[in-house]
């Protein structure tokens, strides 16, 4: 069973019924690179510099914490790619378009949480409403050429849309890059939080993602979980 912040809703492997538009003021973001990890998450919310990264963020303008938090599994694959400036190494992108399904963390929120979220990820100041109208209405939105400025409606939950934000391309068409540890270790104690995998079982699904491939094995992502715990190994 899931864990950590997860609350009753679509059971893990749920593909998520066809979008629709939000009701009464919230939508569902779905995180699925190092935002899973709610501590990290909490940065884009109320502002701050996450464990092992190398930015502060402003935070949004509702500082108010998601008012629930789901286990959720997206259609499509996550890749790593590009070079991040935060982290070091490959950023972690949606290619809805690709093979099998993607376990993520949907939150509740504001859809003026949502463009705050969106534009620090954007590298843009929050404060302004992003108009979801096209996402909304045709599932994607490409608001700029950047690595998040690609807004997705992934499917729906109880009437209120499950949105994200990407790159513009296809996996196949980016160029992949392997994740740093940092960075990594986010992805880890999202996934653990959110679907209450262990350790076993969420190296062996970093390690084979596009990207993570190059350089990461299960064994070497599981070396990683356990120096976490005890610097000593």
């Amino acid at each position: 069973m899931p864990v950590g912040h997860t609350v009753a809703g679509p059971e893990p492997g749920t593909v998520l019924e066809p979008r629709t538009d939000p009701e009464e003021g919230r939508v569902w973001y779905a995180a699925y690179g190092s935002n899973m990890h709610l501590s990290r998450f909490d940065c884009y919310i109320r502002g701050g510099t996450p464990a092992g990264g190398a930015r502060s963020y402003p935070g949004c303008r509702d500082r108010r914490r998601p008012e629930r938090s789901l286990s959720v599994v997206l259609p499509g694959t996550m890749y790593f790619a590009l070079e991040s400036t935060v982290w070091t190494g490959g950023m972690a992108f949606y290619d809805p378009q690709g093979e099998g399904e993607m376990p993520a963390r949907a939150y509740l929120i504001t859809p003026s949480q949502f463009s705050d979220v969106s534009r620090q990820e954007m590298r843009r100041e929050p404060g302004v409403d992003l108009d979801l109208s096209e996402v909304l209405t045709h599932g994607r939105a490409q608001l700029g050429p950047g690595r998040y400025e690609t807004l997705v409606s992934a499917g729906s939950i109880d009437g209120r849309p499950v949105l994200t934000f990407t790159a513009p391309h296809r996996a196949e068409e980016m160029d992949l890059n392997p994740p740093s540890a940092a960075y990594l270790r986010h992805l880890v104690s999202g996934l653990a939080e959110a679907h209450g995998w262990g350790v076993h079982r969420i190296a062996g699904y970093l390690a084979t993602r596009p990207g993570a491939d190059r350089e990461w094995t299960p064994e070497s992502i599981v070396t990683l979980i356990e120096r976490a715990v005890d610097p000593a190994v």
